[in-house]
């Protein structure tokens, strides 16, 4: 019999016929009991405290278990896939990144050009990617997770802010409409020169922090979209096809990329330039407390598992 749940007997319930007739029907049994004896002799029936020589130290440490969950961070973020098709691998080196969105994509895949000279390989399929895995040998897979303040200002820029291709418009339609994000209904010139200064950007960027909060949580009616779904959850979607061999930091890929070059045997590795975000300088001038703090809210999982300081 499986599946079925415990069935909690006291020591008085073992003198009552309809507690263990109970008992019988619940395992399913077509026998009853008529009567039972009276006289039972109980076994062990000393304190706990008696029977364990360590009960103080038991006690301690059973203080400290979380039996209902109550300490954790829930996640109600959607489950993630790989995301294959975003995967990028040296063109000939067995080097294979896996994006996080809006993280420094661009730059980690010109590393890759200049690292062996050619185009890297992209568009990978499951197959395509086994494929990969079996031809370079020896190989490295990484992944490279962005500081919560930097990848989330950057998203905003990218997918909602900016008038570029790959702008989410009905979603930015929908943060002004429903959700009041303080931004112009038309896509501003990041000049200073039509109104939009940076206090107006810091005023929409901690209001953009503000709906990742509860986008995240999932208290909203819009997609938690992979580009500023949190890191751990989309490294989760990564581990569902293989685990990489390395997370690294964006502020720390000048060496460690090197580093895992040098793990596969290459030498006369280039130098990796971190290409700043086109309005990173807004970020700079904007950061402050309140910024750091609604991140924070937003993205606490991230600052948790990953350990990040305050952006600035």
């Amino acid at each position: 019999m499986t599946g079925q749940t415990a069935f909690q007997l006291d020591y008085d319930d073992l003198q009552d016929v309809e507690v263990l007739n109970g008992l019988l029907g619940f395992l399913q049994s077509q026998n009853k009991l008529g009567r039972i004896k009276k006289k039972i002799k109980k076994q062990n029936p000393e304190s706990q405290k008696i029977k364990i020589k360590n009960f103080d130290e038991m006690s301690e440490t059973l203080k400290e278990v979380d039996w209902f969950g109550l300490w954790g961070m829930s996640s109600f973020e959607p489950q993630r896939g790989p995301s294959i098709p975003s995967y990028i691998a040296a063109g000939r080196s067995g080097l294979l990144y896996a994006p996080l969105k809006s993280g420094p994509d661009a730059a980690v895949k010109e590393w890759l050009e200049r690292l062996d000279g050619v185009q890297p390989l992209a568009k990978f399929t499951q197959r395509s990617l086994r494929e990969w895995y079996e031809q370079h040998l020896p190989h490295r897979s990484f992944t490279v997770v962005r500081h919560p303040v930097a990848r989330a200002h950057a998203a905003f820029c990218d997918r909602i802010l900016i008038d570029k291709n790959g702008r989410f418009a009905e979603i930015r339609a929908n943060l002004r409409r429903v959700h009041k994000l303080p931004i112009p209904q038309e896509a501003p010139s990041m000049t200073r020169e039509d109104g939009y200064d940076l206090e107006a950007h810091k005023t929409a960027f901690a209001a953009f922090l503000k709906f990742l909060r509860l986008n995240i949580s999932g208290q909203t009616s819009i997609r938690v979209d992979p580009t500023w779904a949190s890191q751990h959850a989309l490294l989760h979607g990564v581990t569902q096809f293989a685990c990489p061999d390395a997370v690294l930091r964006e502020e720390e890929l000048h060496t460690a990329l090197p580093s895992l070059a040098a793990a596969i045997g290459k030498s006369g590795v280039p130098e990796f330039i971190n290409a700043r975000h086109p309005y990173q300088d807004w970020l700079d001038e904007i950061y402050d407390l309140e910024i750091e703090k609604a991140a924070r809210a937003a993205y606490a999982r991230d600052y948790e598992i990953f350990g990040f300081r305050d952006w600035a």
